[in-house]
């Protein structure tokens, strides 16, 4: 309806309540005076008249006739639940109760009030089965008998008959309306109108399903695309004429009494209303047994419009089950949402935004947000500087790459351990074979796109478009520092995720920790350092037991999340050949790192010293005679600095013999002379 239309409805709905609550006064005013033996002049005419004019004012019918139809109330309910809402709208009702031959102790409707004076009356209209006790569209206050009991009407049916559109009080921090006008993409409009189609009850046509009693099926939206399904339901309820209501999976109650309450009145909200409820999963582990009975109730009792989001695919319930899998969008309908949010500074940025989607993996409101905040960001740098809005050449690129890393971050931040890049090439000390390794990985990166989907090489299969690495080798020989470095080659985020504590005794949950590593991690294309990969790999691919065939499926879901994962992935080991070559063999690149010999540690020991560092007289040949990896040279150095800086000296042999002896003792190994010969 328009607002004309809408503003005609709410003041005839008003005059029609009004009009039928002076018929119901009107019966009441002569059942008293019947009671009281006085005449009395029935001229139900003017009221008939009111009614008939407020009728036509209705371009719908009103929420009186509404509820009626609804709820199938016989005209003997319709009337006793006029003199509830009489009651709360007309102050003479309460003395016209008293009257009616219950006094003033009686000031309220009754049942048997309504018995006596109403036409055509029927016993079972109070009963807990029939509609009005039910659908608690009165209640039932306390009372010496059931018929002398005080009636009163619902306040959420009394708001809906006044023409108020609210949800119900009893929903308050259950059951929340939906408000959400996100953009859908082009690969989401199909979803939308077949979901819309549904909850118009047109869903025959879509898929053949078992005919059974509910009237529609339960639409499930699957992925980690959390904004994108809410703004397919929301949109699909607009389409089909409803609203939205959300409940999260994790409020929904236990306690039978509790849930059977809240399922029937949402039943009778969604018919008042015409809203569907959206039952958000999306952050549900399933690992509560009580709750996932509840849910499986609430899925199988709700007949109305049902709509659930969930990360992973929930088992079909009794109730028809529609699923739709939502992907993000694809890279071209990322360009546009850039190229839309950008607006006149796109065409500007030479190409750079192509760059942008092909390094990150982002949806909608996540583009627009960064959007806003760089170009925030390059007007309050142009209003300092008194200069234009950059326009042309780089200018806004640094911005809004820097923002597409910090809008990834959240989620990961809480899973993994961000690491900052410090080291760069000069910092790292290998043989050329593992440099020149490091640097194809690198290559891969920046290329993905090109090669992949530019040329073509997706289209010839294989296992996956991932970019893996293992990098093996015995501790403080440089893993960690590779990592750095190809994170500040590439201007990555680096997390390190310690398998060890990511590997579970329980079945699927290292699984399932590994899936909220990645999924988290997608949208930025983050390097992933995953620590410790002894903790789930060996050599496990003969299989002589369940915890065997176990362990399998918990490396050969990381191997395969490796492989479709669309940044780089980086595994790391002290013991290479402790790993089954079947798993080596879907690892894209393999780096040695060897114990550095002593030419090598010497070149450590030179690099090691920042700039700034005050040094003198240092010996690197004799300092490289400590056999001792990369890890405990910075250690050494480190620790040095500090014995320095507390004695106002520059770093000096001696303090780094006090500090190897520290880092020895660590190492649980003796300092022999030879070491450290001649160092003072």
């Amino acid at each position: 309806m328009n607002v004309k239309a809408i503003d005609n409805w709410s003041s005839g709905n008003y005059r029609y309540l009004i009009a039928s609550v002076a018929a119901v006064r009107l019966v009441l005013e002569s059942y008293v005076a019947q009671w009281q033996n006085q005449r009395f002049s029935d001229e139900q005419a003017p009221i008939q008249a009111a009614i008939d004019a407020a009728s036509a004012l209705l371009p719908t019918p009103s929420a009186l006739q509404q509820l009626c139809r609804e709820f199938k109330l016989s005209d003997f309910e319709r009337d006793l639940l006029l003199l509830c809402v009489g009651m709360e709208l007309d102050p003479s009702f309460a003395d016209l109760c008293a009257r009616s031959g219950g006094g003033e102790e009686l000031g309220f409707p009754t049942f048997n009030l309504a018995m006596s004076a109403f036409a055509a009356p029927h016993w079972d209209a109070i009963s807990p089965h029939r509609p009005l006790r039910y659908w608690q569209l009165i209640e039932v206050g306390g009372g010496k008998t059931i018929t002398q009991s005080p009636l009163r009407i619902n306040e959420r049916i009394l708001h809906y008959l006044m023409g108020v559109d609210c949800l119900d009080e009893a929903f308050k921090g259950i059951i929340e309306p939906v408000y959400y006008s996100g953009e859908l993409v082009r690969s989401h409009d199909s979803i939308t109108t077949q979901i819309a189609a549904i909850l118009s009850n047109k869903w025959g046509n879509i898929r053949q399903l078992p005919i059974t009693d509910y009237p529609l099926p339960i639409v499930q939206l699957c992925g980690d695309e959390v904004g994108a399904k809410l703004a397919i339901a929301s949109t699909a309820c607009e389409i089909s004429g409803m609203k939205l209501a959300a409940i999260s999976a994790r409020v929904i109650p236990t306690v039978t009494a509790e849930l059977n309450n809240l399922i029937l009145l949402w039943q009778r909200e969604a018919r008042l209303s015409r809203c569907a409820l959206l039952l958000d999963c999306d952050e549900w582990e399933r690992e509560d047994g009580a709750k996932e009975n509840a849910i499986a109730q609430l899925m199988e009792s709700i007949t109305t419009g049902l709509i659930i989001t969930t990360r992973d695919r929930r088992p079909a319930p009794k109730r028809p089950l529609i699923t739709f899998d939502v992907h993000p969008p694809t890279k071209q309908e990322q360009l546009e949402i850039w190229q839309n949010a950008l607006g006149e500074i796109a065409p500007s940025l030479n190409g750079q935004v192509e760059v942008l989607v092909d390094q990150f993996n982002l949806n909608a409101p996540t583009i627009y947000a960064v959007c806003s905040e760089a170009l925030g960001r390059i007007a309050g740098e142009s209003k300092d500087d008194n200069s234009p809005l950059p326009l042309g050449s780089s200018a806004p690129l640094p911005q809004l790459w820097d923002i597409c890393r910090a809008q990834s971050r959240p989620r990961l931040d809480d899973l993994a351990q961000r690491i900052d890049p410090a080291a760069t090439w000069d910092d790292l000390v290998l043989p050329e074979a593992p440099r020149q390794t490091l640097r194809e990985i690198a290559a891969h990166v920046r290329q993905r796109t090109k090669v992949y989907q530019q040329w073509g090489f997706a289209s010839k299969g294989g296992r996956g478009l991932g970019i893996s690495a293992l990098f093996a080798g015995s501790s403080g020989t440089g893993k960690t520092m590779s990592a750095e470095v190809l994170a500040g080659e590439l201007q990555l985020d680096l997390y390190r995720i310690d398998l060890s504590s990511v590997v579970s005794k329980y079945i699927g949950e290292t699984e399932k920790n590994l899936r909220r590593v990645f999924d988290a991690a997608e949208g930025g294309a983050t390097i992933l350092l995953f620590d410790e990969a002894d903790a789930i790999f060996g050599k496990r691919s003969d299989v002589k037991d369940s915890h065997d065939r176990y362990a399998n499926m918990e490396v050969s879901y990381l191997l395969q999340r490796m492989e479709s994962y669309q940044g780089l992935a980086i595994l790391t080991t002290n013991l290479k050949d402790s790993l089954d070559t079947a798993f080596l063999r879907r690892i894209r690149f393999v780096v040695k790192y060897a114990f550095p010999d002593a030419k090598d540690r010497a070149e450590i020991w030179r690099r090691i010293f920042p700039k700034n560092t005050p040094t003198e007289k240092l010996d690197f040949v004799k300092l490289a005679r400590l056999n001792v990896a990369g890890g405990n040279i910075r250690n050494i150095a480190l620790n040095a600095a500090f014995m320095a800086a507390d004695a106002g000296e520059p770093v000096q042999m001696k303090h780094l013999l006090e500090a190897a002896r520290t880092e020895y003792v660590k190492l649980e190994r003796t300092l022999t002379d030879a070491e450290v010969k001649g160092w003072v």
